[in-house]
């Protein structure tokens, strides 16, 4: 009898999509961003996932640099910039997110 095959949760659209694996959840909140130079500024949050996040932000930054999220009622969270494409930005978190803590984030988001 042939074993059942694992099929990941999501198959990659391509090859730049293939270390996205964790459930992406849609949200829309303001929050702040710091940089180590002590910058804050706002976001907005556009999607989230267990290990980072999409925003949109006029403020300019580059893959590589460090920067802490402050969302409503959080302590930050440092994450690095993965990626730009104009005014978005993906970053990914130092730590992932404890699924009740992601949890949590997506439901304020619905208020």
């Amino acid at each position: 009898m042939e074993q059942p095959r694992f099929v990941p949760p999501f198959e990659p659209l391509n090859k730049s999509d293939e270390s996205r694996r964790a459930l992406r959840k849609a949200v829309k909140m303001r929050a702040h961003l710091r940089d180590r130079g002590q910058t804050k500024f706002e976001i907005d949050v556009l999607d989230l996932s267990a290990s980072g996040f999409r925003a949109e932000t006029s403020f300019t930054l580059w893959p590589g640099t460090v920067v802490w999220l402050t969302l409503p009622g959080l302590a930050a969270l440092e994450a690095v910039v993965a990626w730009r494409d104009k005014l978005k930005y993906g970053c990914a978190f130092a730590k992932p997110l404890h699924p009740a803590v992601f949890d949590h984030i997506v439901a304020l988001s619905q208020r």
